[in-house]
């Protein structure tokens, strides 16, 4: 059951797709103070109960013991202090299930609201749950008769989630740095000659002309529809970055044609705000009023018109490296002070006066949308700006190319951004910990309908190792998107660059040999609205141990992988909440597999090695692969063999389509496939 809730007068934020009437009673599973504005909504935690949610976020998959802050933040380095990141998703379960006794039940709660919203999870008081928002917004609360239940009417309010093309679930290769056509030569080359199969290569700011949205330097690609279709016939597709700024130059038409039409977000006094990122001072087009998103949208078409298929959307919190204004004022602060002898405050001060320039929250204060008639401080609604520039996008692509899917993902993202496009995870680190605060990003984003979703693979900054990065694809081979990127002036880490060439090649095969499980488990997913990634506890809520699991998960309905995460690691433990088929794959061609009983185990994972967990009763297809299989296109669904773990039989239940069109296939329609135990044993 979904009750909702209407406080002031809210911002209609467009993250709900369902009509509900406004409940008249009151909440009953939190107490709410109305006060100076504010809504405070707090209530008791006991010691079992655990927090599931809040999408893009750092720390657990349990949120409790921190607090969480809804401000959408360019911030690349994702430490456990931080309390915002790129993406805002409002939506969290308490869940009681854990309980010894059972006498309140769990219950979702999301506050719409595209301002600043504070979830302190049992940081202030650890066994205190509150959540504070401004007083305009909309609470729904959800109560289910169990965590899946509660997520899928959740899912089901704000619609269904965005269906990627199948070409997108092959592995992905991104560098900020690649300059021209040669580079981009060298890297599907590097990968073609070395047999590692590839599906799409990532042009980052270089690609444009002094970074000028839907502009392609000449220079360095003479040809850019030729080379498109070149790269097409490689089985390869270029996925080039949009950035959310719009650089401040005569005679560049989109710059001219935005002031003229008043299609970017305005000053106090009227006037286009003037902020800089990449090419310097830019505009920002007001995706917030529907004549200007559909103008920006419409920008796309000149390079899909070149044969681009996909896109990222970037920078769109939006970012912002300083403001005309700010950096006016600080200028004059730092000269009066030419002179002066610094002590430490003083000196401090500059620092902070110049390290504040960025992303400032005065900034943000500063500039207004005109949503369609009514003027708004862009501070009230920060959180809804990458999803209406991915919205823009979405609905061009829909008058463009009504057929067929185009890849699309952002690194903003407000709860219903998902029914547009997906979110990678933004500008991550090469470091250890960032491949498990990976793993516990997905379930939370899937249950805010982020299916579509994956992390930088081997870490954007910092310089990755071997080692790292073998562990990460082990990772990563099970997200949707697959793509490894890293950030300019750090060590090259294209697999190829590295002394096991054999061995990546074979962890990237075993993901195409996955393809025919991923794909399908993802669609039903998004047709039957579930969750692609699931914590152990969803699907074992009467084992008390699957809740404390916080490096584990379930994926689709078949398998639980169990990664390594730390360097030097031989292995690792794992808990099987039932018995289990531990299946381990080299390559591949080269699997065994061994029944592991319920319990605790110590497991032996090599670094090459990538090892799954196969659910009792439970089948996943597994694609035979020619040896020169460069792409997804070239896997054959037709040639399948089936790993299983089985009292008698397991079954499978097989989606595929074509992987293109827009015409998913009816649940009626599915597959049933069923094995024997002596067929799967074989």
């Amino acid at each position: 059951m979904i009750r909702k809730y209407i406080f002031g007068e809210p911002i209609e934020t467009g993250a709900v797709v369902m009509e509900l009437p406004e409940c008249d009673q009151e909440i009953a599973v939190m107490d709410l103070e109305v006060k100076e504005e504010m809504i405070r909504l707090s209530c008791r935690m006991d010691e079992d109960d655990i927090v599931y949610g809040l999408g893009e976020q750092v720390r657990g998959i349990n949120k409790r013991g921190f607090s969480y802050v809804s401000d959408a933040t360019d911030d690349p380095v994702h430490t456990e202090n931080k309390h915002s990141l790129y993406g805002v998703h409002n939506f969290m379960i308490l869940c009681r299930e854990n309980r010894a006794e059972k006498k309140e039940k769990s219950f979702g709660i999301f506050v719409d609201d595209p301002g600043k919203v504070v979830f302190d999870v049992g940081e202030t008081h650890l066994d205190e749950l509150v959540i504070t928002a401004e007083e305009n917004c909309v609470i729904y609360v959800i109560e289910g008769e169990n965590l899946k239940d509660i997520v899928k009417q959740f899912r089901k309010l704000i619609g269904q989630s965005y269906v990627a093309p199948k070409w997108a679930f092959g592995y992905q290769q991104s560098r900020w740095g690649y300059q021209s056509e040669s580079d981009i030569r060298k890297v599907v080359e590097g990968h073609r000659e070395n047999g590692i199969p590839l599906d799409a290569v990532y042009l980052d700011i270089d690609y444009m002309e002094r970074f000028k949205d839907f502009t392609v330097d000449t220079e360095k690609f003479p040809d850019f529809e030729g080379f498109t279709s070149e790269m097409k016939s490689e089985g390869v597709h270029l996925v080039p970055i949009i950035d959310a700024g719009v650089k401040i130059e005569k005679d560049y038409p989109i710059y001219e044609e935005g002031v003229k039409e008043n299609y970017f977000c305005k000053d106090e006094n009227g006037k286009d705000f003037v902020a800089a990122v990449w090419p310097g001072k830019v505009h920002f087009p007001d995706v917030l009023n529907s004549k200007a998103r559909e103008w920006f949208g419409g920008k796309y078409r000149w390079l899909m018109e070149q044969g681009i298929e996909g896109f990222w959307n970037d920078m769109n919190e939006p970012a912002i490296f300083y403001s005309e204004e700010r950096l006016k004022k600080a200028f004059e602060e730092l000269l009066s002070m030419k002179d002066e002898n610094l002590d430490l405050n003083s000196f401090s001060h500059i620092k902070d006066l110049v390290m504040g320039l960025s992303n400032s929250p005065e900034d943000y204060k500063s500039f207004y949308h005109n949503m369609d008639g009514k003027w708004i401080c862009h501070e009230k609604v920060h959180n809804l700006y990458g999803f209406n520039m991915t919205r823009a996008a979405a609905e061009a692509f829909e008058k463009i190319a009504p057929e067929k899917r185009t890849l699309l993902f952002s690194r903003s993202s407000y709860i219903g951004m998902h029914r547009y496009g997906g979110i990678w995870t933004g500008d991550n680190n090469s470091w250890w910990s960032q491949i498990l605060t990976s793993m516990q990003q997905m379930p939370s984003l899937n249950m805010v309908g982020i299916l579509y979703t994956g992390s930088d693979i081997g870490g954007f900054g910092s310089d990755t190792t071997e080692d790292l990065l073998m562990r990460w694809l082990e990772f990563g081979m099970f997200t949707p998107l697959m793509r490894n990127h890293a950030a300019l002036g750090t060590r090259e880490q294209e697999v190829y660059q590295f002394d096991r060439i054999p061995e990546f090649r074979n962890i990237i095969r075993i993901r195409y040999s996955l393809v025919p499980y991923l794909y399908s488990e993802y669609m039903k997913a998004v047709l039957s609205d579930e969750m692609y990634f699931r914590p152990l506890s969803f699907d074992y809520p009467e084992d008390s141990q699957a809740y404390r699991v916080e490096d584990q998960l379930l994926v689709g309905d078949s398998i639980m992988i169990a990664p390594v995460y730390t360097q030097n690691a031989k292995g690792r433990y794992v808990y099987l909440p039932e018995e289990m088929l531990m299946v381990r794959m080299k390559s591949p061609e080269d699997r065994t597999s061994q029944v592991l009983g319920k319990g605790h185990h110590y497991v032996d994972v090599a670094l090459d090695e990538v090892v799954i967990f196969v659910k009792k009763n439970h089948m996943l297809p597994f694609a035979v692969l020619d040896e020169n299989v460069k792409s997804v296109s070239d896997v054959d669904e037709n040639r399948l063999e089936w790993i299983g773990f089985a009292d008698e039989y397991a079954e499978y239940v097989l989606y595929t389509d074509d992987g293109i069109s827009k015409e998913y296939i009816p649940q009626e329609e599915w597959k049933l496939v069923r094995r024997s135990k002596e067929e799967l044993s074989r």
